[in-house]
């Protein structure tokens, strides 16, 4: 087995994204998670850049690490610059990080025309700079910006320029293709000429500008690369760099031959996938391989019956080596085997008759409007409500939001409910940020005390889509909402032509499936409550 080294730059390289910034704390965190599952080297940022990243590398030191390697990144000297008074440099050493990367151009149109100084000076910079680092007993290793692009131009001179930081002192060179747009095939023939020629390892370092910085990373291993550089999920600038989420996972399962992290690691990509997206306040990308949402996800009939004979006929993988699961989808593409397969978890047996019956019913209502891949907590409803097993535990008399709008715009949202729990009328009204939050508060009040679980309850997200947006305003809207407990979190739906009633249909949807689902997990004679004896 061939050892592959994991370097991680979603701290620097991933932080150049639009709309992306992490603070003092998350990078420590970041830090802490990766050292746990084995990553080698977590670049940690510039330190001559802000003092965000100056204060990082210090408090980094107080971490009590298992074997990660923290890097600090920043460039070779400045031209016309003395190493020994370089600040970039300086700043480097202060960082007191064991590990430096350190970049330079490996391009000679870049040299001459980026940094407008002559082939020979760049690769004395290149020389200068690493001495100086090695002299001070760190680990460089080199970042040969724009090597594949270089190469292209003109091999000779990239080839020099790694060279040059390898006679230098830099324990690896990794070969970046930093305008992302070389193709697989290049990449491999120029990463095997350059672990051919040169005297110390070869690491890779892709963008995804062509969307095949995976690809590339991949091709560059094969041709004897040792490293791998990228961020989780692929963030970065322009069009983001290498995802190490689905290099390690193609590396650890696909490839035969390479190790990578820890061997217990892999199981975790998809919590960290999802770690990293909070951390950055972003919504998980659904269709992301290995580790989306929608991965292993199947809407079609002819597939759901296939994956459940057998999960290889529509699944690459087993989706629980990455930490994720098979989801079966619902909706008026759906066939029996989708059904099945969801009615499966109530313990219903298989009725040709019913599963007609629950099919008709979620075509019709997705012809209304609804749609329940995201909605799988109404679903669940629906089926107990065809087969008979629903019973409501409340019952809506009437409702009432009122929004007033001061002078200076400042907004007083009430909601008032009027329900039926068993044989007590309960009439509440409160305050809210909003219709659907003042109505979610005046529904705990009316149910407090008969339904002490719904205190575990939250809701989490809330979607509004218009449905035909031809009508215009009186367009129809759909209205989804994402709940979640200690334990769970599921999504529920509702659809009207009002807005509002939409929601009132979403929200209580949701307190009936919270509800249900806490009485299926515990005795009868423990239950609490009321419910309703209607249908």
């Amino acid at each position: 087995m061939r050892r592959i080294q994991v370097y991680d730059t979603t701290l620097r390289d991933g932080a150049q994204g639009e709309g992306i910034s992490f603070s003092l704390y998350d990078k420590l965190l970041l830090t802490q998670r990766l050292d746990e599952l084995g990553f080698d080297y977590m670049e940690g940022g510039y330190p001559a850049s802000n003092e965000k990243d100056c204060q990082y590398f210090k408090e980094v030191r107080k971490l009590r690490l298992r074997g990660i390697r923290v890097v600090a990144f920043g460039m070779t000297r400045r031209r016309g610059v003395k190493v020994e008074e370089d600040l970039g440099l300086r700043a480097l050493l202060e960082s007191q990080a064991p590990v430096i990367t350190l970049v330079g151009k490996a391009s000679a149109f870049q040299a001459t025309e980026v940094l407008r100084c002559s082939l020979e000076e760049n690769l004395a910079m290149i020389a200068e700079s690493i001495r100086f680092l090695r002299a001070h007993d760190r680990e460089v290793i080199f970042d040969a910006e724009h090597f594949f692009d270089g190469w292209k131009t003109d091999s000779a001179y990239a080839m020099r320029a790694a060279q040059t930081a390898a006679e230098a002192g830099a324990h690896l060179v990794v070969l970046c293709d930093t305008n992302g747009g070389s193709m697989p095939e290049e990449i491999s023939q120029i990463t095997r000429a350059a672990v051919e020629s040169l005297s110390v390892p070869v690491g890779v370092h892709c963008h995804n500008d062509c969307d095949l910085a995976v690809a590339n990373t991949l091709a560059a291993v094969d041709a004897g690369a040792v490293q791998v550089q990228g961020t989780i999920n692929g963030l970065g600038e322009r069009c983001g760099n290498a995802d190490l989420i689905s290099v390690i996972a193609n590396l650890a399962i696909k490839k035969k031959g390479y190790e990578v992290l820890r061997p217990e690691s892999v199981r975790h990509l998809t919590e960290l996938s999802r770690y990293v997206y909070e951390m950055v306040n972003m919504n998980y990308r659904a269709n992301q391989p290995f580790v989306g949402r929608s991965a292993f996800a199947h809407k079609g009939g002819i597939h759901v019956s296939g994956v459940l004979r057998t999960p290889a006929s529509y699944e690459h993988i087993d989706p629980d080596l990455v930490g994720n699961e098979r989801r079966i989808l619902v909706s008026e593409l759906s066939g029996r085997s989708n059904i099945i397969a969801r009615a499966a978890k109530h313990n219903i047996q298989h009725d040709p008759k019913l599963m007609e019956k629950i099919l008709a019913k979620v075509v019709s209502m997705e012809h209304a409007g609804y749609q329940f891949e995201a909605a799988e907590g109404s679903f669940d409803l629906l089926i107990k409500k065809c087969t008979g097993q629903f019973r409501p535990h409340f019952e809506r008399i009437n409702y009432h939001v009122n929004i007033e709008t001061d002078a200076q715009g400042r907004s007083i949202t009430e909601a008032t409910v009027k329900i039926r729990v068993g044989d007590q009328i309960r009439h509440e009204v409160a305050e809210g940020d909003g219709p659907v939050n003042a109505l979610d508060a005046a529904m705990r009040k009316a149910l407090n005390g008969a339904y002490p679980t719904l205190a575990t309850m939250r809701l989490v997200d809330y979607k509004v889509r218009v449905i035909n947006s031809e009508a215009g305003t009186a367009a129809g809207v759909r209205v989804v909402i994402e709940s979640a407990d200690e334990t769970d979190a599921w999504g529920t739906v509702g659809v009207s032509e009002n807005i509002i009633e939409a929601s009132w249909l979403a929200l209580v949807d949701s307190y009936e499936y919270k509800l249900c689902k806490d009485e299926e997990r515990q005795p009868a004679a423990g239950r609490t409550g009321q419910v309703l004896n209607r249908t």
